[in-house]
């Protein structure tokens, strides 16, 4: 397939996951510049810039004037670990109410993350030094009292709750108790890296309302871990293309632009036999809908 013809399927693509700066870890390039990255090269629709130490919200006002001039719609977010104060309403409330339309449960300061970490699966090291204590979010099997005004407010402005890097278990614990209190947009990142979920589990969250994300990060040859891009052909037939999403999970110093990994990733899975309207369908339509984003 031509570079002209990958380049038409992907037009407008929303990045679902994307690790620009500022950031404690070392970062390729901001937010104001992978977004204009994106639309100069792809005419990216949005872009969900995360940071797992702080809430993004606070850059994207912040470079709002290197983003003028970019249709590409930096979206915010923030992670619910050690350094925003864990599970921390207020900060639900500053990113939120500024604009902010994503929030994840603990990543880096869960459980299942620091046991990986000490596994060394080549994470980052940041720039300066840290503290990540673990966040429970279940406790004695139930989730924590502090997680359900943080629930409500993410239903009142109906935004979208990632399970971060938790435990399979405790990602079904916290959006059955999401849900209950009003929630309705829900996504699972890297099922198969960190958090540890199958496909079995996967479909179990799809039918409780979920969509699955898959990393370029992951996939892409151009970046490190390199796995065969028919593993995410296999998630993609057994899950559907109507339940699945696609971030770049790139930013990082060093790492491919997120732009050049979609262009070889979806050129793999075209090649493997993923038809065009199943692969615009993915990175086109699912996050349009999901981030209530209009044409």
């Amino acid at each position: 397939m031509t570079t002209d013809a990958i380049a038409a399927v992907l037009d407008g693509l929303v990045d679902m996951h994307c690790h620009s700066g500022p950031s404690p870890m070392p970062r390729e390039f901001d937010h104001a510049g992978g977004a204009r990255d994106g639309w100069e090269r792809l005419r990216m629709r949005a872009m969900v810039a995360k940071c797992h130490h702080h809430n993004t919200q606070m850059d994207v006002l912040a470079q709002r004037p290197l983003l003028a001039d970019i249709p590409t719609e930096v979206i915010g977010a923030v992670a619910l670990n050690t350094t925003v104060g864990g599970l921390n309403l207020a900060q639900v409330q500053l990113c939120l109410g500024l604009g902010g339309k994503v929030v994840y449960l603990p990543t880096v300061s869960s459980g299942r993350h620091i046991d990986c970490h000490a596994e060394n699966l080549g994470f980052p090291t940041p720039t300066v030094k840290l503290t990540a204590e673990r966040i429970e979010v279940v406790r004695d099997g139930e989730v924590v009292p502090e997680l359900a005004p943080i629930f409500d407010l993410i239903a009142e402005h109906d935004a979208v709750l990632n399970g971060g890097h938790l435990h399979p278990d405790d990602i079904s614990a916290c959006f059955a108790a999401a849900r209950e209190r009003g929630v309705r947009r829900f996504v699972v990142s890297h099922p198969d890296f960190v958090i540890g979920a199958d496909p079995g589990q996967c479909s179990q969250y799809i039918e409780a309302g979920a969509r699955i994300e898959h990393e370029l990060h992951m996939y892409d040859p151009g970046a490190k871990m390199r796995w065969p891009v028919e593993q995410l052909m296999e998630w993609i037939s057994a899950l559907g293309p109507e339940n699945t999403l696609i971030g770049s999970d790139l930013g990082q110093a060093g790492f491919p632009r997120p732009v050049d990994a979609f262009r070889r990733v979806a050129e793999a899975l075209l090649d493997l036999g993923l038809p065009e309207k199943d692969l615009r369908q993915i990175v086109h339509d699912n996050p349009r809908e999901l981030l209530s984003l209009s044409d």
